[in-house]
């Protein structure tokens, strides 16, 4: 399985000074769901920037979609960004515009031209995610979870090899958290590595995969595949 995200021994944070994580170390492999859990300000957030090329790695070693972190170069980071899709918590759909085209100004804006091509692409996205006949709603118009659901398809547009969630159920009810987590595994299945920070504790033990755990200044393994994880005594 072929790491799509490694760190090795790798400080995060803004100043090396003061790092907020050191001795970070882990792998996601080519279609692997991973979990991220901890408490906030742990530095998760500060993680996914950093695996995002939003602030730069300080020190360690750490690749994303077989980009070298350590030497990535300004003009490189959008190539970066179309292999590495972000899913927030609170969506950012456009407001003033319908489901197609929130989806129509991401593709426009990472080059698609042909208008054929553009529909065909829409109507995919939509079909993954279950929306396929909500293409003409406006945002206002859809659920929360139906909001979440075009978020998602607006990351799967230009095929990313890593999609990573932030808190991607925050804003949901337990049932609607339920269908995205669902999703969010069926998309892994197909070949597109995961990775989710969380608070979710219900759906981590109901879909359970690694777990990694941000505390104490640095990132370790909390459980493996298939373990169902004792949140209460983990977080005393």
């Amino acid at each position: 399985m072929a790491n799509k995200i490694y760190f090795d021994h790798a400080s995060i944070g803004y100043t090396k000074q003061s790092p907020i994580l050191t001795d970070v170390s882990f792998s996601v492999g080519e279609g692997e769901i991973v979990y991220l859990i901890g408490k906030t300000a742990a530095g998760k957030s500060s993680l996914l920037k950093t695996m995002f090329a939003e602030i730069p790695l300080l020190d360690g070693e750490g690749f994303i979609a077989d980009y070298d972190l350590t030497k990535l170069k300004t003009k490189k980071i959008p190539y970066l960004r179309r292999k590495v899709s972000v899913v927030f918590q609170d969506f950012q759909l456009l407001p003033d515009r319908n489901v197609h085209d929130n989806l129509l100004f991401v593709l426009k804006a990472t080059g698609w031209t042909k208008s054929a091509q553009i529909k065909a692409r829409i109507v995919e996205v939509l079909t993954q995610v279950g929306l396929a006949d909500k293409e003409s709603q406006m945002p206002h118009q859809l659920s929360g979870g139906e909001q979440q659901r075009v978020a998602i398809a607006r990351a799967l547009l230009n095929d990313p090899e890593i999609i990573l969630a932030d808190e991607p159920t925050g804003n949901l009810d337990p049932e609607t958290s339920d269908e995205i987590f669902q999703l969010f595994h069926s998309i892994a299945k197909n070949g597109c590595s995961i990775f989710l920070i969380t608070h979710n504790t219900q759906m981590v033990n109901k879909y359970p995969t690694r777990t990694l755990q941000c505390a104490d200044g640095t990132i370790t393994e909390t459980a493996q595949k298939d373990t169902t994880i004792d949140f209460e005594t983990l977080m005393q």
